[in-house]
């Protein structure tokens, strides 16, 4: 084949697998122009127009709109410029895809309500700056900016990964959601303020390890079996503030601890996990209802 073989739009057309009707709204848009006009005057094309074609074909099934594909066989732009373009445009699509799809996983999951479904898509189109923002507007809310609290800002920050999967996306929009409620902003600012009397972090740990083995021997927490187990939890709580046991201290002890076992505390260390890619937690809430109610069955009134 020479560089002088001319297509009719026909033999084009048999010729690249295209149909007339594809090859002639190409080259109404000057994508692939004929060469000339027969003296009858129909349209002929080169040899060229073969490979135009081709290439045509293989950027549009790759998605690549007509402006670009143009400027690509016009040799305006390099394959490779507009390659790279459409693959980050790709990227942001697909983004896109995966959060619609972990909004409406949610929403099938939970049987949201339509003011639900509308706060989950608003959180779902926020930029990565936007949610930083959000994430440390409920922070700052709960944990002020006091340098002590730093160690625990930084526990209680998820961090979603550039390429998140679904299921890191889906506890991103849950745990979003659940920073807005107020009430949780309190529990949160209640369990990490150090500075509020009687309050220490290390009470949920003191009371997982003393008061596992009552839960797991099925005591009743308000029998007098329990009784070694809560004189032993705050007997050590009252030894580390420097304060006595008394009812002062063992009523602050169990406020805190109610606040601890609030289930919104464990939703959000669990879905902060998932979302950051660490390791589940233990769940404590069998541990903490029963010490809360042994404590709360020695309390006066």
């Amino acid at each position: 084949m020479t560089g002088d073989t001319r297509y009719s739009i026909g033999a084009l057309a048999r010729r690249t697998g295209l149909t007339v009707k594809a090859i002639r709204f190409y080259a109404d848009r000057g994508i692939v122009p004929p060469t000339g006009r027969t003296p009858a005057g129909h349209r002929w094309y080169g040899v060229d127009a073969v490979a135009r074609l081709d290439l045509v074909r293989t950027l549009r099934d790759l998605g690549l709109g007509l402006p670009a594909i143009r400027r690509v066989v016009d040799r305006e732009l390099s394959l490779s410029e507009v390659a790279a373009a459409h693959a980050e445009a790709l990227a942001v699509q697909i983004d896109v895809l995966r959060l619609r799809r972990a909004v409406l996983t949610a929403v099938a999951r939970r049987g949201a309500t339509p003011e639900e479904t509308e706060l989950m898509h608003r959180l779902a189109k926020l930029s990565a700056d936007e949610r930083r923002r959000l994430i440390e507007d409920f922070l700052d809310a709960a944990l002020g900016d006091a340098p002590e609290l730093a160690g625990a800002r930084r526990t209680l920050t998820p961090e979603l990964p550039d390429d998140p999967d679904a299921r890191q996306v889906e506890a991103w929009l849950e745990l979003a959601e659940l920073t807005q409620d107020p009430e949780f902003r309190d529990v949160v600012r209640q369990l990490v303020d150090g500075r509020r009397p009687g309050l220490h972090r290390d009470a949920v740990a003191l009371v997982r390890d003393r008061a596992a083995p009552a839960v797991t021997a099925g005591l009743d927490p308000a029998s007098a079996q329990a009784d070694p187990v809560v004189e032993a939890v705050t007997a050590q709580y009252a030894e580390e503030l420097a304060r006595p046991d008394d009812v002062e201290l063992r009523r602050h002890l169990w406020t805190y601890l109610e606040a601890a076992n609030d289930p919104r505390r464990e939703q959000y260390l669990r879905l902060l996990a998932v979302i950051n890619g660490w390791t589940a937690p233990e769940g404590l809430t069998p541990v903490l209802t029963w010490f809360t109610r042994a404590l709360a069955a020695r309390l006066p009134g």
